[in-house]
C-alpha cells in the first residue's frame, strides 16, 4: 500500500526483486478485525488481487504453525502475533514489523 510510515530499510527490502515476499493469513485477520473496531482505515477489497499482482504469496496457517505458536513462552498474549512468530521460525522468514515483541522472542525483524 506504500504506507509512508514504512521504514526506508523495509521499503528497500520489499522492493528488492530477489526477495521472496509473504503475507501471513494471520495479518489478514488482524487487518479485518482492526477495521471493524475502527482502529484501521479500510483497505481495498481488491487487496488479495493486489498481493497476487505484486507477487506476494499468502502464507497459510498450518497445524504445525498453530502448535508452535501455542508452545511459545509468555508474556506475549496476542494469539495472532504468536502465530506470525511461529510462522517466521518454521519458515525461516524475517518479519517486517515495528512491534518490538517479535525481536524479544528471537524472530528476525526488519524495520
Amino acid at each position: 500500500m506504500d504506507d509512508p510510515r514504512l521504514s526506508p530499510a523495509a521499503r528497500t527490502a520489499i522492493r528488492e526483486p530477489d526477495n521472496e515476499l509473504f503475507a501471513s493469513a494471520a495479518a489478514a485477520y488482524e487487518i479485518a478485525y482492526k477495521q471493524r473496531l475502527g482502529r484501521l482505515d479500510r483497505l481495498p477489497d481488491s487487496l488479495p488481487r493486489q498481493l497476487q499482482r505484486e507477487g506476494i504469496d499468502v502464507l497459510s496457517i498450518s497445524f504445525d504453525h498453530a502448535l508452535a505458536a501455542a508452545a511459545l513462552p509468555g508474556p506475549h498474549r496476542d494469539p495472532w502475533d504468536r502465530i506470525m512468530m511461529a510462522q517466521a521460525f518454521a519458515e525461516r522468514l524475517t518479519v517486517v514489523t515495528i512491534d518490538t515483541q517479535f525481536a524479544r522472542y528471537g524472530v528476525p525483524v526488519l524495520w
